[in-house]
């Protein structure tokens, strides 16, 4: 078994662990950030970069070349009950550098953040290569073992932090308890053909026991389609013809490429998962991310609630590695600045899908047509109310920024 060392070891090398990887990179400390494929080539990824994620950009003096790469730029968001229109977030009034979520594929956004850390002389990735274990010692965490395509490897470090996601093989082996809050919906994830004429902006249609959220790709549309837990398999009974005829009744405009699935391969089952850590680390283990918190799908923040956990996660461990002198209260200090936000996201999502998504999904289509709630109307009336989803969506509760810990050094 090869045998290597370094002071922060990240298992994987998504969102939160490239972020992290880099910043702590920048700031002096030697990192190994460990990707078990062997690109990021994955279609089920998230798609939003919203603005607070581009305001850290802004500040890494990163966001001119970032915002280089294809994207779209969407700063507002619609909501079509049947035949009505909701304008129900507008971006463009947020105090930040890009007031606009970026529409982005996720492979392109974790490139730059790779090409990036690869300018630190400190940055180590490893692609192909599967986290898999904890060495441990005396109840403090070590390193972590693992495989790439050279065999078997082990690596010891200061800190492992497990950036694995929401199937996190390291939190598994950490014996770390977690409380399951659950979610009454999963989604399926497809491509459609984009097409002149198509609607203007990324948003969604809800009608009787169906929500289709559409993200604009440039050339395509990447389709998120909300169906109950667990029902993947009776829809999938009733044939691909029957689930052509649901989207298309949802979004009559969609109805000329439908066509385009031509078989089940082409849709993913995303299972939808919120979950969070009753405590986030172990001596020498800190977990971040997905696999600290899953979150809901609604409001897209995952991918930017993991960056949050990076920058804050550097921002208070970048001096201790370095100086090697990090301690247990380091990492619960990690814990203790994100936990609130991650407890707030998920309260609020939760409400969401209590309130709004299970009442919906237990419609049936023969009900009389759902329209838009008094509520929801609102933000019609007095477009000043759009402000506020745009802040919570887009900037999240408590925003982190880049400290003068992480500035380059030489």
């Amino acid at each position: 078994m090869r045998e290597l060392a370094t002071t922060c070891c990240i298992a994987g090398g998504g969102p939160a662990g490239m972020m992290l990887g880099f910043l702590l990179a920048r700031a002096g400390v030697d990192v190994i950030v460990l990707e078990k494929h062997a690109d990021f080539l994955r279609d089920f990824r998230g798609d939003t970069i919203h603005p607070s994620t581009m305001q850290l950009m802004a500040e890494l003096g990163l966001l001119h070349d970032f915002l280089k790469l294809p994207h779209s730029a969407v700063r507002t968001i619609a909501m079509g009950f049947g035949k009505e229109t909701i304008q129900f977030a507008d971006f463009s009034h947020l105090p930040v550098a890009a007031p606009f979520v970026a529409m982005m594929p996720q492979w392109d956004f974790l490139d730059f953040l790779a090409d990036r850390g690869r300018e630190q002389p400190r940055f180590t990735l490893m692609m192909n290569a599967k986290a898999e274990g904890l060495i441990e010692e005396a109840g403090q965490i070590r390193g972590l073992t693992g495989h790439d395509t050279n065999g078997p490897f082990s690596i010891l470090a200061d800190l492992v932090v497990a950036a694995d996601g929401r199937q996190s093989d390291i939190r598994a082996a950490s014996g770390l308890k977690g409380i399951d809050i659950g979610a009454p919906m999963d989604v399926l994830w497809f491509r459609l053909p984009k097409e002149a004429g198509d609607p203007g902006q990324t948003g969604g249609q809800v009608a009787n026991g169906r929500l289709l959220v559409t993200l604009d790709r440039g050339d395509y549309w990447q389709s998120a389609f909300v169906i109950p837990k667990d029902s993947f398999e009776a829809l999938r009974a009733a044939g691909l013809p029957a689930f052509r005829e649901s989207v298309t009744k949802l979004a009559p405009w969609l109805a000329g490429r439908m066509q385009a699935i031509a078989d089940w391969d082409e849709i993913k089952l995303l299972t939808v998962a919120v979950d969070r850590l009753e405590t986030w680390w172990r001596p020498g283990l800190l977990c971040i991310g997905d696999a600290a918190h899953a979150m809901s799908p609604i409001g897209g923040v995952g991918v930017n609630l993991a960056v949050q956990d990076a920058v804050a996660a550097a921002n208070l461990l970048a001096a201790p590695l370095r100086e090697k002198r990090l301690s247990n209260s380091d990492l619960a200090a990690v814990q203790a600045r994100r936990e609130f936000p991650t407890k707030a996201t998920q309260r609020m999502q939760v409400i969401a899908q209590n309130r709004i998504i299970s009442p919906l999904l237990a419609r049936s289509e023969s009900d009389a047509p759902l329209g838009p709630p008094l509520l929801v109307r609102l933000f019609n009336w007095f477009p000043l109310l759009r402000r506020i989803p745009a802040r919570l969506v887009g900037m999240g509760v408590r925003p982190e920024h880049i400290g003068a810990e992480l500035a380059p050094r030489r």
